[in-house]
């Protein structure tokens, strides 16, 4: 590594240390429901390639640990699309999901519905007591929703977005923050879709335009616990009478 890499990388990594302030940050966990990630799930049932969810949930489950251990601040988002008298569904997004995949979910198939199984936390995911739930009927985890509130309150300057899909509810959610000039520290490896494509092409979004890509690994290294800085040695002045 070259002088100039290495103060790049010192750099970087003082960079996320301040923006990833236990204190001041949330890690947002977005749709991580059995619908979106567990076999038997509505996207399991419409054909979706769930491999690339499977292969993510451990690693965010360990930085999910990692969170909680630094005491950051910890906010599930999920959906709530499908109900007895289909309230949240538009004709336009009813359109769209008639031409996904096999065409079935939200219409023949109900999508979240909520109290039923594929709404539930995937496993392993449940909230904690002290562990907010947001209820969301569109992809962005801010759209007209208590999230921004649950935030300001608290003081919180970054978010960590997480979950399925990478660029679908995970990047509305990402957007939407840095529209509110929160600060987005986005790890590669603690979302998913089931597309590898548009996951890289999200990564390649955020990076350029709306935040910082990291993974996880990066990030628990942030919260693990630091020493303490060490304090500037006091001058000694030549010849000082004692």
């Amino acid at each position: 590594m070259t002088r100039i890499d290495s103060e790049a990388a010192e750099s970087r990594t003082n960079r996320l240390r301040r923006k990833l302030r236990p204190a001041e940050t949330a890690l947002v966990l977005v749709d991580v429901q059995n619908d979106f990630c567990s076999p038997g799930g509505i996207m399991d049932r419409e054909g979706a390639d769930l491999a690339p969810v499977q292969k993510m949930l451990p690693d965010l489950a360990r930085l999910l640990a990692n969170a909680r251990a630094a005491g950051v601040f910890v906010v599930h988002v999920r959906n709530a699309y499908s109900t007895a008298d289909n309230r949240y569904l538009s004709e336009s997004f009813l359109d769209v999901a008639t031409r996904r995949l096999a065409g079935r979910a939200l219409t023949s198939i109900p999508m979240c519905e909520p109290g039923s199984w594929g709404a539930d936390h995937a496993p392993g995911f449940s909230p904690t007591d002290s562990e907010p739930v947001v209820v969301k009927h569109r992809y962005s985890g801010f759209y007209q929703t208590d999230l921004e509130m649950l935030l300001r309150v608290r003081n919180i300057r970054t978010i960590v977005p997480t979950g399925v899909a990478t660029n679908v509810c995970v990047e509305s959610t990402a957007r939407d923050a840095f529209m509110r000039d929160l600060h987005v520290v986005f790890p590669s490896d603690a979302s998913a879709t089931y597309y590898p494509a548009a996951h890289a092409a999200t990564l390649s979004t955020i990076g350029l335009h709306f935040g910082e890509v990291s993974d996880v690994d990066e990030v628990s290294s942030v919260w693990l616990p630091h020493p303490p800085l060490a304090e500037p040695a006091a001058a000694t002045i030549v010849g000082a009478r004692a």
